[in-house]
Order: C-alpha cells, then sequence, then structure tokens
C-alpha cells in the first residue's frame, strides 16, 4: 500500500532515490568529461576550474589532463574534509576520482570540431548540462569549489569573489599562453556553462509570480480561483507611506497566461498594482511535482 502510494505521488524508496543520485553523479560526469575532452580541450580552451588547469598543462607540459585533475581533485577532496568537515559525502568523491576516469577514457577521441567558437559553444553547453546533472545527484565534482570554500572559511572573502578569483586567474593565464582570442571564448563558454547548469536544475519552464494590490481585492480574488482556475494567496501587507493595512495578493500562473491575467485585472480595477515576477521551478498542485 504505501509502496503505491509512493509511486502515484512520484516519490521513490529511499534506497532507490540514492542509488538514482549517484546514477546522476556517474552520468552527469561523463557529461562533462566528454564535452571537455572532444571540444574544450583541443580548442586549447582553458574555461577555468581544475579542467582549465589541466587544459594550459597538456598544451604546455604535455601533461595528461586526467592524472592532472586527479592530482589536483583528490588532494583537494580530502583539503576539504579536514578544514572544511566531513559534509562531502561519497558521492562527491565519486565525482572527484570519475570525471577524471571519464576524460582518460574520452582524450583519444579527438576533436568534434576545430572551430574554437564551435568548440566554446558545444563546450559550455556539455560541461553546463553534466554539472546540472551531477547537482540534482546533491553531489558536486570538487574542484576549485573546494578551495573557494577554505579560502572564504578562513579568510572572510565571498565565496563569490574567491571563486571569480580563481578562475579569472586561470582564463588571464590561458589568454598569455595561447593569447587573449582563446580567453575570450574561455569567457563564452564560461557563461553558457553557468546558465546550462539553471537550466538543467530548474528547467525550461518559466512561470509567472503575480503580486497584486487592488481596492477591489475580494472580487480580485474570486475571478483568480473561478475565472482563471488558479490558487491565490492573501497577504497582510502594510502600506510604506499611509501605514495602512491592505491585502496583497499572490498566485502563479503559467507563462501563456500572462495575458489573460493582465487583462482581468485591469478589466476588474484599472489602477490596481501588478507586480509580475519570474519563477524557473513551481511544485505543487497545477504545476510539475519534484
Amino acid at each position: 500500500m504505501m509502496t503505491a502510494l509512493r509511486r502515484r505521488r512520484g516519490v521513490l524508496p529511499p534506497k532507490a532515490e540514492l542509488a538514482l543520485e549517484y546514477i546522476f553523479v556517474v552520468i552527469g560526469s561523463a557529461f562533462v568529461a566528454l564535452a571537455f575532452s572532444v571540444f574544450l580541450l583541443p580548442n586549447k580552451i582553458a574555461s577555468g576550474g581544475v579542467s582549465g588547469i589541466s587544459t594550459i598543462l597538456k598544451w604546455v607540459a604535455g601533461w595528461d589532463p586526467s592524472y592532472v585533475q586527479w592530482a589536483l581533485n583528490i588532494p583537494l577532496f580530502f583539503a576539504g574534509i579536514i578544514f572544511l568537515g566531513k559534509q562531502f559525502g561519497a558521492k562527491t568523491l565519486i565525482g572527484t576520482v570519475v570525471l577524471p576516469l571519464f576524460v582518460f577514457l574520452f582524450t583519444g577521441w579527438g576533436a568534434a570540431t576545430n572551430d574554437p567558437l564551435l568548440g566554446a559553444l558545444f563546450g559550455g553547453l556539455g560541461v553546463g548540462a553534466g554539472l546540472g546533472i551531477v547537482f540534482r545527484g546533491k553531489a558536486s565534482t570538487g574542484g576549485v569549489d573546494l578551495l573557494a570554500q577554505i579560502i572564504h572559511k578562513y579568510f572572510g572573502i565571498s565565496l563569490g569573489t574567491c571563486i571569480l578569483f580563481i578562475d579569472g586567474t586561470i582564463v588571464l593565464t590561458s589568454a598569455l599562453v595561447f593569447g587573449l582570442e582563446k580567453a575570450l571564448y574561455a569567457l563564452i563558454a564560461m557563461f553558457l556553462t553557468a546558465k546550462t547548469i539553471d537550466v538543467v536544475q530548474m528547467g525550461l519552464g518559466v512561470s509567472k509570480v503575480a503580486l497584486i494590490i487592488s481596492d477591489q481585492e475580494e472580487e480580485m480574488r474570486q475571478g483568480i480561483l473561478t475565472d482563471l482556475y488558479r490558487g491565490v494567496t492573501k497577504i497582510n501587507a502594510l502600506g510604506g507611506y499611509t501605514q495602512d493595512e491592505r491585502p496583497m495578493l499572490m498566485c502563479v500562473v503559467a507563462q501563456y497566461e500572462v495575458t489573460k491575467l493582465k487583462q482581468y485585472v485591469k478589466g476588474v480595477d484599472p489602477s490596481a498594482f501588478v507586480i509580475l515576477l519570474n519563477a524557473n521551478e513551481v511544485l505543487g498542485e497545477g504545476f510539475k511535482r519534484g
């Protein structure tokens, strides 16, 4: 009975959930390694991180990128345990070890393209997709993120600044080694990687959160419920200037329903104050389930 209920609600048993997370880590690592090996590495695009360091050392010293990544990732993982505590589980260790293994297996495949722009575009997309899958498995591939967390803890520098400094140093080094053009391609790849991670994590569908303040609050609430068939939440708000209490309505609508909502609000109260915000992911009745 409980198993059937879990299936109906889309919830896996704990062991199956854990197994799926391990699968995500392995598959995601394979995506990252493939994109790195056939798009970024052959085109000398060092888009930050340990992979960027291994790219530079490959073309400067002839060192195998997989060995460089093992040599950097594994010590960083254990440094993270020593300096940050045992917050990094087996899944992160697997990502740390398996990613260079896939790089080792894919290195001999050769370049998918010799056009550096295509290499940056598809390399960034592939790495972002792979990392997004790894993150869905509630893990990471280690690397400079761990170093940034250590610096943050002991020197008080923000994580964003640490990562920006480390990746910036790697890209700057690539500019000195490969030339400015290659460094610019690396920045393109980094941007696409970040955006693709967001897409994998939150999906392509963008819903809208509507915040509505109106003198016709009750009619507005009823209409949203009965005409638009959307749930609505009443929030007690306080006017910043008048200090008067007045309710604010909050509802979430799909992208294609935005025009209908605006037309309805304008029809009920042309002077209503409306704020529309992006909601990258919405879970619950009427929307997708997690």
